[in-house]
């Protein structure tokens, strides 16, 4: 028995619901109901009556809502009680952060922060999307940096979670730059000839992000999909080598675009090709039976009162 899953079965008693459960912790319908069978095979009988709507707890369920609370209250006391132990992990930030944001905005991103908020103690935690923000909603990391855009949204309960926007970040296509610093690959190809395209692998979120920005183009784009990775670090070295057009964090070919070895795909007068997302600092609400880390706490009110006077000043 997985402790995600007594996490599961109490958020469906809380919300009666499978879809708005499976939001709020982050896995599709279809897995989280497979999460629910599995502890009732390792529970022997049925927890939830499925014969009703809302969905309403068997008796059996009732009881094992009741030990759930419990069990897992005393293990997130007993989880205070082990980081309390040693000051130099109460003194550790711990970071949730995907891939990219890890390799481009991070690094710069600290230096900026310790210029202006002092030095500080930190663990960096790189994951993909998804997995950063399991990170946070299971309690194993203290901060979460991540990408935000309106239409692909992370179902955070908003009285469980606080953010601040630390800034922007555009999301557009780049391609390797020839001798008089021109794109290999001029958006937007032709139908007869497709250009090469690294796509993000299925699921990823910048993936989204750019499938949205492709199905508003006004001007039809043609490309034919040659590579696919679920990093934007893989995409940009491919891009590098030549091999075809990549949509990229600017934070990621900045560096690049200095130098003219990558060069923007789509001509000025191509208009609608990127997208701005939001970069966004989340953490769990802290309570009085497990405060926030000292150092923690001090950061993020500095981050709020910096938030106010403009986000862009807290980007590197």
């Amino acid at each position: 028995m997985e402790t995600k899953w007594l996490e599961d079965f109490v958020s469906l008693a809380e919300t009666r619901s499978f879809s708005r459960s499976a939001q709020l912790r982050h896995v599709t319908q279809p897995a989280f109901s497979r999460r629910i069978q599995a502890l009732e095979a390792w529970a022997g009988t049925d927890l939830v009556d499925r014969s009703s709507y809302p969905t309403r707890l068997t008796p059996a369920g009732k009881t094992l809502y009741d030990q759930a609370l419990e069990t897992l209250q005393a293990l997130q006391n007993t989880r205070a009680t082990l980081r309390a132990h040693g000051t130099s992990s109460q003194d550790m930030i711990e970071f949730a952060v995907p891939h990219t944001l890890a390799f481009t905005f991070f690094p710069a991103w600290v230096s900026s922060l310790r210029e202006q908020f002092g030095p500080f103690k930190s663990r960096l935690i790189a994951l993909n999307v998804h997995d950063a923000v399991m990170r946070l909603v299971e309690g194993s990391c203290d901060l979460l940096i991540t990408y935000h855009h309106a239409s692909q949204p992370f179902q955070l309960d908003a009285n469980r979670y606080e953010m601040v926007v630390l800034g922007q970040e555009v999301l557009a296509p780049y391609a390797k730059a020839d001798a008089q610093g021109q794109p290999l690959y001029p958006l937007p190809g032709r139908a007869g000839q497709p250009l090469p395209y690294l796509g993000y692998a299925p699921g990823a979120y910048l993936g989204r992000v750019t499938e949205l920005i492709l199905k508003q183009s006004s001007t039809p784009i043609h490309l034919d999909r040659v590579y696919e990775t679920d990093m934007a670090e893989g995409l940009k070295a491919m891009a590098l080598e030549g091999h075809g057009i990549a949509f990229l964090p600017y934070s990621a070919v900045k560096k690049e675009l200095r130098a003219r070895t990558l060069t923007r795909a789509a001509p000025p007068e191509l208009h609608g090709l990127e997208m701005a997302m939001d970069v966004r600092v989340y953490r769990e609400k802290p309570t009085g039976k497990e405060p926030a880390k000292g150092t923690a706490q001090a950061m993020w009110t500095f981050l709020q009162e910096h938030s106010v006077a403009g986000a862009s000043a807290l980007l590197p």
